[in-house]
């Protein structure tokens, strides 16, 4: 009895991921003309983000996000240490984070961009979330002008 649950279960998942695939290929979003984002990635980052046309800047998206730096400030000291805020959506976040991975490894530009990151002595992490803030750029930029992505290989 469990099986067939499991069995029922899955073929709901299947039915649903195909009619996501089939919904976002309808719009054709210029998110899928970035390699490393699929159909149900692409869903995910467009649910979350909703019309582009609310945020006038990407540093407005990257807010958004929680991605933007913090700024620890008294009188004239300025750290230069500071940590993401990640007051935005988490589930953005997550999806942004999970597409940067992908993107860095499907795309040559994103691909020298991390490991240039890492070159400086950056953790991967940490090169990570600055390549993530690049897609973020990209991403508003692509939606806005509803062009595809154009990538050198």
């Amino acid at each position: 009895m469990t099986i067939q649950k499991l069995d029922f279960l899955q073929k709901q998942i299947r039915e649903l991921d195909k009619a996501i695939r089939s919904a976002v290929w309808a719009t054709h979003s210029p998110l899928l003309s970035i390699p490393g984002i699929s159909p149900t990635l692409a869903a995910m980052i467009l649910t979350e983000i909703g019309d582009i046309h609310r945020f006038s800047s990407p540093d407005k998206l990257q807010a958004f996000v929680g991605l933007e730096p913090s700024t620890y400030q008294c009188d004239l000291f300025k750290s230069a240490l500071t940590p993401m805020v990640k007051r935005g959506s988490t589930y953005l976040r997550w999806e942004l984070f999970q597409a940067a991975r992908l993107v860095s490894i499907n795309c040559g530009t994103f691909h020298d961009y991390l490991l240039s990151k890492q070159a400086q002595g950056k953790h991967y992490y940490v090169a990570l979330s600055h390549t993530t803030k690049k897609l973020i750029r990209v991403i508003f930029s692509i939606l806005n002008a509803i062009e595809v992505f154009v990538h050198q290989a």
